[in-house]
């Protein structure tokens, strides 16, 4: 038996598929992870990646920029506003925007550029991974 995940963003459904397990970070809860029979469950998600991990052993890793994931009846579905699948990554711009924002919080701390950079993280993280696994 495994869970249907659908990530889905205001403009489109990014991926849908089955898998074994899906890891998120949650605000305020750290990571989980999801298998099936897993209790119905909602939550916030923190600015991360969501790593999908197939039945073959693959793993697909999406970078998400907040929202929401609820499983219910062997179904996982993440809500993000800001969602990208490792593949679709700029890595270098990924990694202009953190230094970018590197270089503006060595001035001065501001919270919008410390979001920034968690995000440029988060991105470069997701296609790292990707490309290490692969594709």
């Amino acid at each position: 038996m495994t869970l249907h995940i659908e990530v889905v963003s205001p403009e489109r459904i990014l991926w849908t598929g089955d898998a074994d397990r899906v890891s998120a970070r949650t605000t305020g809860g750290g990571e989980i992870a999801f298998l099936t029979g897993h209790t119905p469950f909602v939550g916030a998600l923190d600015i991360g990646t969501v790593r999908v991990h197939g039945e073959d052993g693959t793993e697909e890793v999406i970078a998400v920029h907040g929202g929401f994931v609820e499983v219910s009846h062997d179904r996982v579905t993440v809500l993000s506003d800001v969602a990208e699948v490792a593949s679709m990554i700029d890595i270098e711009r990924a990694r202009a925007a953190a230094e970018r924002a590197e270089t503006s919080l060595r001035s001065e701390h501001d919270v919008e550029v410390d979001a920034a950079l968690r995000r440029a993280r988060v991105r470069i993280e997701a296609a790292t991974a990707s490309v290490n696994a692969g594709r």
